[in-house]
């Protein structure tokens, strides 16, 4: 087995881990913010979590890597998939069911995945088909949305922005050749300063909460979502580049429909179905497609 084989099959193992990671936060988060938490507590406690995996790591290894990195390019990947990102996204979900999260994230990133990586390469004819159906398949997903209620369309465009985000931030790692774990912990770190004033000034719910659904939420946001997922994808876009590495994102939805169903007990419409399994066949035909030649 060559090493390039290995390292793929590494990063599919990764992407695997990820879907399902993702799928328990957007329930979890959804769950707590249906009842108790707000959307500062909830990334307050992701950051809290992830710091805490993080700051014995740089604190081991040193300041060195973070350091080299230079404060505009940490200022901005932490902008764009720090603090700002789950703020964001729990505020979508405050409006939106689970399942719309974990649909149009996914979709989103990887349509701003493949627009941006037009800038550096071109993209093969087979690609570009299976970006365009995943296309369709969010634009049906989202079309009930819009007929009904303003609250919904407006948590979904809140679902879009945190794609483009979240896409900008891969792209940027992949261009300036940032590792997963500098790259993760530059975030986590610079996100875990402002938490004294979120939590000092902004309104909170923890108040109401269980100890054991804060110690849940810290896991699930903080050590698996914040931590866990966001080293996984950013190791991904390390070995396959942004685009591939967004093509594990539609496969979230496919795990949330069946765990918010679950524990929410909030079930997609049958449209809503079709669109999925139309975005899952998306992801499948581009995840087949050959490297295009880079552009000059």
């Amino acid at each position: 087995m060559t090493e390039n084989t290995a390292n793929t099959k590494l990063a599919i193992v990764a992407g695997l881990t990820m879907i399902g990671i993702y799928a328990v936060q957007f329930v979890a988060a959804r769950f707590s913010l249906r009842d108790h938490l707000t959307v500062t507590d909830m990334a307050a406690l992701r950051f809290a979590g992830a710091g805490a995996v993080f700051l014995p790591i740089v604190w081991r290894s040193g300041f060195a890597r973070m350091k080299a990195l230079g404060w505009r390019r940490a200022l901005a990947l932490a902008v764009l998939a720090g603090l700002p990102y789950p703020l964001i996204i729990n505020w979508g979900l405050t409006y939106a069911p689970a399942v719309h999260g974990a649909a149009l994230c996914p979709a989103s990133i990887v349509f701003f995945s493949f627009a941006l990586s037009l800038l550096q390469e071109r993209a093969s004819h087979q690609r570009a088909v299976g970006v365009a159906t995943i296309i369709v398949g969010l634009l049906l997903f989202i079309g009930p949305a819009r007929g009904g209620s303003h609250e919904i369309l407006l948590g979904d465009l809140l679902f879009l922005g945190s794609g483009l985000m979240f896409s900008a931030y891969a792209t940027l790692v992949r261009q300036w050749r940032i590792n997963a774990v500098t790259a993760t912990a530059t975030v986590v770190l610079l996100s875990c300063a402002p938490l004294p004033f979120l939590t000092l000034f902004a309104p909170s719910g923890l108040h109401a909460a269980s100890g054991a659904e804060i110690v849940s939420q810290v896991v699930i946001q903080g050590l698996l979502a914040g931590a866990a997922a966001m080293f996984l994808y950013t190791y991904i876009v390390g070995q396959l580049g942004s685009q591939a590495a967004s093509l594990f994102m539609p496969c979230v939805p496919i795990a949330t429909v069946v765990v918010g169903m679950t524990v929410l007990g909030e079930t997609p419409s049958t449209i809503q179905f079709v669109a999925i399994a139309i975005m899952a066949a998306g992801m499948g035909f581009s995840a087949m497609a050959r490297p295009a030649a880079r552009a000059v």
